[in-house]
């Protein structure tokens, strides 16, 4: 369904001799795909993108025993004869170089009659991994929430089933799930958008474990239904809100870009730097937005920050000249960008995506 378009910095290798750990028993098909950074391995440069042809709502995250990072996408079919990947899982030592090691699922979980699995968001808790993702339709009237769980980032994950869906949560478009932890509770967050009188982005108590909501009723609000995709971060006594507004999937007329508010308690309210309240709508300050080399430009992943104290993230974007693939499907490219810190607000370069050759995070070599 999906086309690859081989180039000089994407390489398809096949992968004809197995570890001594079979890849069925991972969970995964190996696969030699690699990132798209025209850097060479041991570079301290980089250029975007650092991975395609897709990996969309990616989110990343560092394993404390391996020191590799992984990052995980939406499932989508590459148009390789190898149908859809369900939940891409990349692996990288320093956020520039990336290659593809297999899927997430073995198969789609079965609480639900049809859907994609969307927007993974995968976190260590305690001696456990954990996929939180959103399972919907186009238009889907009754999206929801599951969780899976794994002894290791590269899976197998075991699907745990559903947390809720919009029709028990009351909240339209549940989707687009994220895990924060703040003074020894867990929450989720969620939200997409929607005009309805209960739209809007909200948090909720988990337990302990991280897999069931405490209760239905414990909710809180803290944007509007205009953003989606929502990573909170919290630095230096504020609750910074990232999230993503406009079009994610319109190929070259794509119009999807990050906007930010804060606050001083984790349950808000959020504000931008105008002072306006982030449950407004229209409300948010720009992070960063398209150019003439990517646009759909959004939902990001958590900040990681490299071994000389400097932020980066990780989000999708599109190259307009290159839109789609085979099928008509969006190519969602693996883009990173530096996180700079101004007067306690968050700053990327021009407020939009580099395309120019730029400083690579730096992280020792890892063993």
């Amino acid at each position: 369904m999906y086309k690859l378009n081989v180039t000089g910095r994407f390489l398809v290798l096949i992968c004809t001799v197995y570890f001594s750990i079979s890849c069925s028993s991972l969970g995964l098909r190996k696969s030699n795909l690699t990132g798209g950074s025209d850097a060479t391995t041991g570079s301290n440069t980089y250029l975007n993108p650092v991975f395609e042809p897709i990996l969309a709502d990616p989110t990343v995250l560092k394993d404390p025993k391996s020191a590799y990072f992984y990052a995980y996408g939406t499932a989508d079919n590459w148009g390789d004869e190898h149908g859809e990947r369900l939940v891409s899982i990349l692996q990288s030592k320093d956020l520039v170089h990336w290659k593809w090691i297999g899927t997430a699922f073995q198969q789609k979980p079965s609480w639900k009659m049809a859907g994609g699995i969307w927007a993974p968001d995968v976190i260590k808790l305690k001696n456990k991994y954990l996929l939180y993702y959103a399972f919907s339709t186009w238009g889907d009237s009754n999206p929801g929430i599951g969780v899976a769980v794994a002894d290791q980032p590269i899976g197998p994950f075991l699907d745990q089933g559903k947390l809720f869906d919009s029709q028990e949560i009351q909240v339209p478009n549940s989707i687009d799930p994220h895990f924060f932890s703040d003074k020894g509770i867990n929450y989720l967050f969620w939200g997409s958008f929607s005009d309805a009188d209960t739209q809007g982005t909200y948090g909720i108590p988990l337990t302990d474990n991280g897999l069931a909501i405490s209760s239905l009723q414990k909710k809180f609000k803290v944007a509007a239904g205009d953003f989606e995709a929502v990573m909170i971060h919290k630095r230096r006594g504020y609750y910074y809100l990232f999230g993503s507004k406009g079009s994610c999937c319109e190929g070259a007329k794509s119009t999807y870009h990050i906007m930010v508010g804060r606050a001083k308690v984790l349950q808000g309210p959020y504000f931008d730097r105008e002072g306006r309240d982030l449950k407004m709508r229209g409300a948010g300050t720009l992070l960063l937005e398209g150019n003439d080399n990517f646009v759909g430009t959004g939902h990001n992943s958590r900040i990681m920050t490299d071994e000389n104290g400097i932020d980066w993230m990780l989000y999708h974007g599109i190259n307009p000249k290159q839109s789609r693939v085979s099928s008509g499907g969006n190519r969602r490219v693996l883009l990173l960008d530096q996180i700079k810190w101004v007067a306690d607000w968050p700053i990327v370069e021009n407020n939009t995506s580099s395309h120019l050759t730029k400083e690579a995070p730096f992280f020792r070599a890892v063993q």
